[in-house]
């Protein structure tokens, strides 16, 4: 005849732990967190921004282009340059308008930066800023 502690031991052999319930919300949560997490468009190129004495912070839900001191016009990491300006932000602002910023290098022409602004009033947006660097 077994004794008690034998007996206890056998039963504790045969439980196990089901983990399916921790796994799914561990995956509930990661979901969550996934969708929540407000996502932050680069512009993928590193710009030598002029600087300025009177700059502010600017909202997270803004459309960035960069300006190269090669005179090339990205978006999203993408070289559009000044022609594919007006189309790439007409598509966007179709869709869910925003202000624009423009990260332009401080060699670039005011030339080159007039057009770039003048494609994206063309492609209907309504704030323009340009991004600078504080003192």
């Amino acid at each position: 005849m077994k004794s008690s502690i034998e007996h206890k031991l056998e039963e504790a052999k045969g439980q196990d732990i089901d983990l399916a319930p921790l796994l799914d919300v561990v995956f509930i949560l990661l979901i969550f967190f996934i969708v929540t997490t407000a996502f932050v468009r680069e512009t993928g190129v590193d710009v030598e921004k002029p600087t300025a004495v009177a700059t502010q912070k600017m909202q997270k839900t803004i459309y960035l282009l960069a300006i190269t001191a090669a005179g090339e016009v990205f978006y999203g990491g993408t070289n559009i340059g000044v022609d594919g300006t007006r189309a790439t932000l007409m598509q966007l602002n179709r869709t869910n308008p925003r202000p624009l910023v423009i990260q332009a290098d401080k060699t670039v022409s005011t030339d080159l930066l007039v057009k770039v602004i003048d494609q994206a009033k063309l492609a209907g947006v309504v704030s323009i800023n340009i991004a600078t660097a504080h003192e």
